[in-house]
């Protein structure tokens, strides 16, 4: 038997595997990594791709923002935002006209501790740091397919916008990072809710950018509120980075996704009796529709029939009004997939998404919610990961093949056929 361990919260927990059920332990393909950390984000705000560097961007006295990740991303602002600050200072911009904005979307606000937890005590203390606020927006226009481009004040009237984020796959814009930081990032409840109902289209889905009409929609908003450069980041399963990208928010953009790509798509032989699957640790299973993301990469890895163990620690409970309604309303997973198809709403596709799971797999939640609740929700709660694949066994049996995803978040399984 070898000891397996699954990132949950802060810590994680430890389940025993025999060998002889293990199709594989899906980590990351290896790559030679160069430069990492700060030395990585460095190398790339001096080498942009399809930009001039930003110090060359910018002139003295304009007002600049620099657009990035809430908390419930694992994006490492602290570590990016010092490197950005320090090029803007060089092309002449006081520390007095740089704010940075935190991109909540539709999540809830930031404390000021989180804030400074997120970009550091000294940049805290060094520029304006605030959440974008959704009742507070210009509009901007209308992209083709109808979404309104309404937008943050302080953003819109900006004169230089910089987006950061960390690129991962998503399960329904194709990947994270790139103009998402606008487009939902400092947008309003009712142009993400247009954006986002494209997701029941075919082609909305992880790993896919070019056919993708989400991430269309997305980028044809940062056409209308010009992004003047990104820097963004790819992780490895512990939070470092291990590549960064600057420059031009779709030529960069693209490179990022390529070498995600390149160390995150991991081909398997074989879908799985039983998956074990990491939503990746705090931050991204502070609550159920964060830790969703990791279930939809799992749903691509086991069977027909199968059972996910789904491990997250969703301190924070179910984590959006629209999503609780939605799942715990439903009076099986197939009526909710029947709903979002007529009555879109932002939330309700999270609920989507998890039914879509539900009808191919049952779902064993590993989390702190209340069993009655997880119940309801139509999974099998458990607080072990060791007792939930108990039981996956004694249904399926002994022989039962599994999976472990242990970054269920970054790792897409791709069947090789």
């Amino acid at each position: 038997m070898q000891e397996y361990r699954c990132l949950y919260g802060k810590s994680f927990k430890k389940f025993y595997l025999n060998e002889n059920n293990l199709i594989t332990e899906l980590l990351p393909n290896p790559l030679e990594i160069n430069a990492v950390g700060e030395d990585e984000v460095k190398r790339a705000i001096s080498n942009p791709i399809g930009s001039k560097r930003l110090k060359d961007i910018v002139k003295p006295a304009q007002k600049v923002v620099i657009i990035t990740s809430d908390i419930t991303r694992p994006m490492p602002s602290k570590l990016v935002v010092p490197h950005v600050i320090e090029e803007l200072l060089a092309g002449g911009v006081g520390c007095d006209d740089i704010s940075i904005i935190f991109a909540v979307g539709s999540h809830r606000e930031h404390t000021e501790e989180e804030k400074k937890y997120l970009v550091g005590e000294e940049t805290y203390n060094r520029v304006k740091c605030i959440d974008s606020n959704p009742n507070d927006y210009v509009h901007m226009g209308m992209t083709k397919s109808g979404t309104p481009v309404d937008i943050f004040r302080v953003v819109a009237e900006a004169d230089i916008r910089i987006c950061l984020g960390n690129i991962e796959y998503h399960w329904f814009a194709g990947y994270s990072g790139g103009a998402k930081a606008i487009m939902p990032g400092v947008s309003t409840k009712a142009a993400i809710q247009r954006n986002h109902r494209f997701l029941v289209r075919e082609e909305a889905k992880a790993g896919d950018m070019e056919n993708n009409p989400v991430r269309y929609d997305i980028e044809e908003v940062a056409n209308i509120v010009p992004i003047h450069f990104i820097v963004n980041v790819v992780l490895d399963e512990n939070k470092n980075i291990i590549k960064a990208v600057a420059g031009h928010h779709i030529l960069a953009h693209r490179e990022g996704c390529k070498f995600l790509d390149q160390f995150y798509k991991v081909p398997i032989k074989e879908q799985a009796d039983i998956v074990i699957v990491s939503a990746g640790g705090f931050p991204k299973d502070l609550n159920l529709y964060q830790a969703q993301k990791a279930l939809d990469n799992a749903r691509h890895a086991v069977r027909q029939g199968g059972i996910i163990i789904w491990a997250g620690r969703c301190q924070e409970g179910l984590g959006e009004e629209v999503f609780e309604d939605w799942i715990i309303s439903a009076k099986d997973p197939q009526s909710i997939l029947e709903r979002i198809q007529v009555d879109f709403q932002l939330g309700g596709h999270k609920a989507a998404a998890i039914a879509g799971v539900l009808v191919k797999a049952q779902i064993f939640l590993v989390s702190e919610l209340d069993p009655e609740l997880v119940k309801n929700i139509f999974m099998q709660p458990f607080t072990e990961v060791t007792d939930a694949l108990e039981e996956a066994f004694r249904q399926l049996g002994n022989k039962s093949k599994v999976i472990f995803m242990p970054v269920g978040g970054s790792t897409l399984p791709v069947l090789n056929k």
